[in-house]
């Protein structure tokens, strides 16, 4: 007797809740394609592109630069005197570890800007995600879920107050 009361109770729990989930107003943003087509995001990425492009090209230059320097030591060495031989593999070794060190800076510099100019589009972006919870009167939002209902995607809405500067 005492577990049908038990199962009863937790019916009616169950009921209610469904009764309270049915009014809960749920939206769902795709951060990825904000990042990919929200105006900002895009401003962002250019910004980056133009500010590290003339890097990337200069170490562009001096890996073709070791490349020419190796395939001339490969084809050469064997008519080359060792003196010569060996100043030239010092030669690409001191440019090929400056190489190195360069496009590790490279990438470190670009990864730190990326973060940067990522946080500041996260920022605008959670700030009309949240004007728009509260204008539409939302009560959940969710981001980078595994699925969702097309019918639940607001993340067109948040890409048009981030195009108008909301």
């Amino acid at each position: 007797m005492k577990a049908k009361f038990v199962v009863a109770g937790l019916l009616s729990v169950l009921l209610a809740a469904g009764a309270a989930a049915a009014d809960l107003k749920v939206g769902y943003v795709n951060t990825q394609r904000i990042f990919r087509d929200a105006p900002i995001a895009v401003k962002a990425a250019n910004r980056l592109q133009a500010e590290f492009s003339k890097r990337e090209q200069e170490l562009q230059q001096t890996a073709k630069k070791l490349q020419g320097l190796q395939e001339n030591l490969e084809k050469n060495a064997p008519t080359m005197s060792e003196s010569e031989r060996r100043a030239k593999e010092r030669e690409f070794g001191e440019l090929s570890r400056e190489f190195q060190r360069r496009q590790r800076e490279f990438r470190e510099d670009l990864n730190l800007r990326q973060n940067e100019e990522n946080a500041a589009v996260i920022e605008k972006a959670n700030k009309a995600i949240k004007q728009i919870a509260e204008t539409d009167k939302f009560d959940l939002i969710l981001q980078d879920v595994v699925w969702v209902s097309p019918r639940l995607d607001i993340t067109e809405q948040v890409i048009k107050a981030l195009a108008e500067g909301k």
